[in-house]
């Protein structure tokens, strides 16, 4: 197997060249976890996966609560289902949350503050109250804790990797809080050894064909960890080689032929670039500084054709409507132009509104 086809192959498991599922909680489960670091976008990474879905009705899977955004991987924003979050964030934090120690200690938060500010946020979101993250560090204040320089930040994000609170629906445009036992109902809680297990099944049949060292980055996993969680499923999984690689995928997976080129446009953290460790088999080498904003790093949105990423692109959103612009890598052919119009107009019908486009390329 080669490394295109090992993109193409992705694009079918990751659910983007066709899917059977209806509803964003059964998409989300299959892919194990969601970035969602860029809340836009990540609803945006749901709906590219759902025809037929809009912004609306993604949001409103967050309101009914089949999916919910917080922190159970890498110590990063991601979207799961509630029956998954409590095992993931009993399991899956620890790594994050010793790395964080230093960073606690340059803003000196000790253990004294932040059980105080356990304390102080579980009573002001007690009884069903959802709060915004301006006026939880206003509580914060009222207390004297300050939360500048990021240190409301870390209390916040250290309260939801103790699995206290999560990010529920949002009030107009501003995301909320509240507290995870009461934003969800009791999920189960797996052991480590079953965690593991059930993490790399999902991720391979979600993400495959991936490498061990894949499901290692994605997951937080130390390797030795990565491996046994691997080991334990393999016997339910296929393996294929590419140059001195091992990539494993679901069975199904294995005997996808892939469709016609797909083209699609990913929000700037999706799964399809950024659940993998190695994105070689998508994006060029030469193409990589190309899909950073400069200075930070960030990513940028990117353009796939075929598993291949052949540009990046951003939208403006206004009252109305919103304006779509596309920098390919190299000019576009008579083709490649219509698949690109065809696709913004999906990302219209997410938006349910009219979407201009500008095209660059070369």
């Amino acid at each position: 197997m080669n490394r295109h086809q090992i993109a193409k192959l992705r694009v079918a498991s990751q659910q983007i060249a066709g899917t059977a599922f209806r509803t964003p909680g059964e998409l989300v489960s299959w892919l194990g976890a969601v970035q969602a670091q860029d809340f836009l976008g990540s609803l945006w990474s749901i709906g590219l996966r759902l025809p037929g879905t809009t912004q609306a009705a993604v949001e409103q899977a967050i309101a009914n609560r089949s999916i919910i955004r917080t922190w159970p991987l890498r110590g990063t924003l991601h979207f799961v289902v509630p029956s998954d979050a409590r095992w993931m964030l009993k399991w899956l934090t620890a790594p994050a949350m010793a790395a964080a120690k230093k960073r606690h200690g340059r803003l000196n938060l000790d253990e004294k503050i932040l059980i105080l500010s356990e304390k102080l946020v579980a009573r002001s979101l007690s009884g069903g109250n959802q709060l915004s993250r301006d006026s939880l560090y206003r509580v914060l204040e009222s207390a004297g804790i300050s939360t500048k320089a990021q240190r409301g930040y870390h209390i916040l994000w250290w309260l939801a990797q103790k699995a206290l609170i999560c990010c529920a629906a949002r009030n107009g445009k501003q995301p909320q809080f509240a507290l995870l036992d009461e934003w969800i109902p009791a999920g189960r809680i797996i052991d480590y050894d079953a965690a593991i297990a059930e993490l790399a099944l999902r991720y391979f049949t979600g993400h495959g064909p991936a490498t061990l060292r894949d499901f290692a980055w994605w997951s937080g996993l130390s390797m030795t960890d990565a491996k046994q969680g691997l080991d334990g499923v393999s016997a339910g999984l296929v393996a294929t080689e590419c140059g001195k690689d091992i990539y494993w995928m679901s069975p199904k997976t294995a005997e996808v032929v892939p469709a016609s080129p797909q083209c699609s446009l990913l929000p700037a953290f999706d799964e399809f670039l950024l659940g993998y460790a190695d994105r070689s088999a998508s994006l060029g080498a030469k193409h990589v500084p190309l899909t950073r904003h400069p200075g930070g790093g960030m990513f940028k949105a990117t353009i796939a054709m075929d598993g291949r990423i052949i540009g990046t692109w951003n939208r403006t959103v206004r009252k109305t409507s919103a304006m779509v612009a596309l920098d390919l890598f190299a000019a576009p052919k008579g083709a490649i132009q219509r698949t690109l119009k065809s696709t913004v107009g999906r990302y219209a019908e997410f938006l349910v509104c009219p979407v201009e486009i500008s095209l660059r390329g070369g």
